[in-house]
């Protein structure tokens, strides 16, 4: 069997060919919030975000320098690579101040290893003095992408998870970032309440019609503390099962562009707050049974041909 590597532009093929070394993402922790869960937007966050981890008492990240060393260390062991992106990834990390902004993305950037920065954040919190801020970076050489977590390009998904912007959002965001030429990686999640794969095929059709250079896709996944985890355990909502996802994401990388790097095709939650599905926890399984049915796929055009 062929690996979904062999198959599609995968992230880590895309940095090992343009910095000719592997090159792993770090992630951080530097204690940003969210808009949706401070009251600016909203308050508890999306239906599926684990509240309990809203506690500011809770949420007492190591310095960045500390994360960095420890996240290199696991790295090094397992592949050797001695070049780093560093990962701003949980909440909205571009939600602060810009002298603040700057003060962590340059803590970052002072690491002799560290080539570029993952920014994750919301498309409704990227002002163009964020925008200009990563077009300085990049115009100085160093590797930058800005993740937008839109995943829905139906606003009345977006409402019905309390996510707290809409497409127009995300469109807006978009295009002021392409035309600084930074990239855009664009997170999306199968398996929302009332979405089916047509959703899906649709969500990629607007994303790559306005133009993303990366994507990310998941499973939706329920995890402790959260009201979608009451409307699972009231019958309310039934989460995808892991054939269907696999169905859905061969389904995509075939529609995508030839040029889209694909920066994930699964993710999961924490083992100790991962509710359902059970198969998100088997990451290689997932993975495996996607490279599988595209395979499966092409061979069979193959013999139709």
């Amino acid at each position: 069997m062929t690996t979904l590597a062999e198959q599609l532009p995968t992230f880590g093929q895309y940095l090992l060919n343009r910095y000719g070394e592997r090159v792993h993402k770090i992630a951080l922790d530097t204690a940003f919030t969210c808009p949706n869960r401070d009251g600016t937007k909203g308050l508890g966050g999306c239906t599926f975000c684990n509240n309990v981890s809203f506690s500011p008492n809770g949420r007492r990240p190591k310095p960045i320098s500390e994360q960095l060393q420890a996240g290199r260390e696991v790295i090094r062991k397992r592949t050797g690579a001695n070049k780093y992106l560093a990962y701003f990834q949980a909440y909205t990390n571009t939600y602060d101040s810009l002298d603040r902004l700057t003060e962590r993305y340059d803590e970052a950037l002072a690491e002799q290893d560290v080539i570029g920065l993952s920014i994750g954040t919301r498309p409704d919190c990227v002002p163009d003095g964020v925008l200009e801020l990563l077009s300085g970076y990049q115009a100085q050489g160093y590797e930058i992408w800005l993740e937008l977590g839109l995943q829905s390009a139906f606003d009345e998904t977006l409402e019905q998870v309390n996510r707290g912007h809409g497409f127009a959002e995300y469109q807006d965001a978009v295009l002021r970032a392409r035309s600084r030429g930074i990239k855009v990686c664009t997170h999306l999640i199968a398996g929302l309440p009332g979405e089916t794969s047509q959703h899906n095929r649709e969500s990629l059709r607007r994303v790559t019609a306005l133009g993303t250079d990366g994507l990310k896709l998941h499973p939706l996944h329920v995890v402790k503390g959260t009201r979608l985890a009451n409307s699972w355990r009231n019958g309310e909502y039934t989460p995808l099962t892991m054939n269907d996802y696999i169905q859905i994401a061969a389904d995509l990388v075939e529609q995508a562009p030839d040029n889209i790097v694909w920066h994930r095709l699964t993710g999961t939650a924490s083992e100790t707050i991962l509710l359902t599905p059970a198969w998100c926890a088997f990451k290689w399984q997932v993975l495996n049974g996607i490279a599988r049915e595209l395979q499966r796929r092409r061979q069979s055009c193959r013999n139709v041909a």
